[in-house]
């Protein structure tokens, strides 16, 4: 294979992770530009060897970000289990009656933003320091801190 044909593919396949997105994709991508860079510095480097190193470089890329770089992401993203930000402390910036809606922000995004609508069991005026105890649909649950 020539050079241009790995980068052709590469950047097909990098496109092709804006149509599919599963960042997974993007990984073959780069080890296909990669091959192709190297072909066309070594022309003479056979078709096994490019098929190896491209297999390998899309394999350590995709281990290196699902290792190294994922454990670096937020892990309260939309979409994740309410279980990992139960307890978080967040101030009441709207009152909220009893069963009623208010308002809670947080001194750090959760799941994606800082302020929340929120319910109670009780009344609870604004500005004080609420508990998170559960998520329940588009609203958090809280409690007194």
């Amino acid at each position: 294979m020539e050079w241009w044909h790995w980068i052709v593919a590469g950047i097909a396949l990098v496109l092709l992770e804006l149509v599919i997105p599963s960042f997974f994709v993007l990984w073959f991508g780069l080890g296909a530009l990669i091959v192709g860079l190297l072909t066309l510095i070594a022309p003479s480097f056979p078709l096994t060897g490019q098929i190896l190193l491209w297999a390998i470089a899309s394999a350590v890329m995709t281990v290196l970000w699902f290792r190294v770089f994922s454990r670096f992401r937020d892990k309260t993203q939309i979409g994740t289990a309410g279980g990992d930000i139960i307890g978080e402390i967040g101030l009441l910036v709207a009152d909220t009656a009893q069963f009623g809606r208010g308002k809670v922000r947080f001194q750090r995004p959760v799941l994606g933003a800082e302020e929340w609508p929120c319910t109670s069991d009780a009344e609870i005026p604004a500005g004080t320091r609420v508990k998170l105890i559960s998520v329940e649909g588009n609203f958090f649950k809280v409690t007194r801190a």
